[in-house]
């Protein structure tokens, strides 16, 4: 009977350990999201796996491949495993991965649209709404923040800027 099991891949090896894994007809999981992120000072689509290193396989450990078969597939290094024998993945969480990824199927941005109201919650401006006007490389934001009833230019980490999602 085919089960679900976890595989931990070589870095960024996922797409060719599932080339490989397939040509073997063994059924592989590897969710991506598409993700806005800021590359080189531009916004830019990535696609990103949703588990950086990790696939899901299913097989049937009797009828084969082996377990060693598929540690000796390139891009593999080992299946997750607790105590000797490799861990099954329940089918429910499969299949709950699978309908999670349809309904968020499209873009999750990481940083704010340019005009959405944002709050500082770090750094020098703590507490202040502020007006996110761009991206100053991969880390840092620039807002508009009013002080004494004027507009200034501040730049923020993203990590201390806080906004609600549309």
């Amino acid at each position: 009977m085919k089960s679900w099991y976890l595989l931990y891949c070589k870095r960024g090896d996922q797409p060719r350990a599932k080339l490989h894994l397939e040509n073997q007809n063994v059924v592989c999981y590897y969710p991506e999201v598409d993700i806005e992120k800021v590359v080189r000072g531009k916004r830019k689509m990535v696609t990103e796996p949703l588990f950086p290193s990790y696939v899901f396989i299913q097989f049937d450990a009797d009828t084969g491949p082996s377990f060693t078969t598929i540690r000796s597939t390139r891009g593999v290094v080992d299946f997750i495993r607790f105590g000797a024998l490799p861990s099954i993945v329940p089918d429910a969480l499969i299949a709950e991965l699978k309908k999670i990824e349809a309904q968020t199927e499209g873009v999750m941005s990481g940083l704010p649209q340019i005009g959405d109201t944002v709050q500082v919650t770090g750094g020098q401006f703590s507490g202040f709404d502020a007006i996110y006007k761009e991206a100053d490389g991969e880390k840092r934001s620039i807002l508009l923040v009013t002080l004494v009833n004027q507009q200034v230019k501040v730049k923020v980490g993203n990590q201390d800027i806080a906004w609600q999602k549309n």
